[in-house]
């Protein structure tokens, strides 16, 4: 194991240990907080996730010969975005039309998923051996989405969260840095992996970390969007990410 490998599965273990203590308490700090966090999550969807996708989709087309489509890739992707939607969906109509002990009930089965997602996520970036500078540019992004994440289902049931949940996603994440460092499955299914947590992750950034309009610092958003888009760039044209 690599101590890149290391560093990031014992982070993002941590993240879910400790969320709710990185996020400031004022309300400004929070929201701009908030704001930049979901600047670099946009960013690394569209120079990292979204091309990543492409670059997996053409590697399948070109060694898979079934594949005979340019969006089979993406159809997995778009699968991973419904079923995690679905299932929120499901919670969320519960916690409003339900009696509590219904809604807390399926909450557990987000958090469920949740802890699967962070299996793959975790699955996917040690599988995929990011290491050095990249390794750090990345897993800050998702370092803070699994803060925005964490802090999101917090919020929801503080008592669950904190008593149970918070070790199932923690688990998760071991569970996905273990399957990284000793599984090794063929190229196939960890393009399918990928796609299908690129699709969860798309919505999750989406839903969690873009604030919404009352809650937003623009330039404090706008910051986080240019800085992390430009430093990565350049990254990849100078390192050939």
């Amino acid at each position: 194991m690599s101590i890149d490998a290391f560093i990031m599965g014992f982070a993002f273990i941590m993240i879910h240990l400790l969320a709710n203590e990185l996020i400031p308490s004022g309300r400004i700090q929070r929201l701009k907080w908030f704001s930049f966090s979901g600047g670099l999550a946009v960013s690394y969807v569209f120079v990292y996730v979204l091309p990543s996708l492409h670059k997996e989709q053409i590697l399948v087309k070109q060694n898979v010969n079934y594949f005979t489509m340019e969006s089979e890739l993406y159809f997995v992707g778009l699968l991973g975005l419904l079923m995690f939607y679905g299932i929120q969906k499901v919670v969320r109509k519960a916690q409003l039309n339900s009696k509590p002990g219904k809604a807390r009930a399926l909450f557990w089965l987000q958090i469920l998923f949740f802890g699967v997602y962070n299996m793959l996520v975790a699955y996917t970036i040690i599988s995929h051996d990011v290491l050095g500078v990249q390794a750090v540019f990345y897993g800050i992004a998702v370092g803070l989405h699994f803060v925005a994440v964490a802090h999101d289902l917090w919020r929801e049931y503080e008592d669950i969260y904190n008593q149970v949940g918070r070790y199932v996603l923690a688990t998760g994440i071991l569970a996905g840095w273990f399957m990284g460092m000793n599984v090794h499955l063929s190229p196939l299914i960890e393009s399918i992996i990928f796609a299908f947590i690129s699709g969860a992750m798309i919505l999750n950034v989406l839903k969690y970390e873009l604030p919404p309009d009352d809650e937003a610092h623009f330039p404090t958003f706008a910051i986080g969007v240019v800085s992390y888009t430009t430093v990565t760039m350049s990254l990849k044209f100078f390192f050939q990410w």
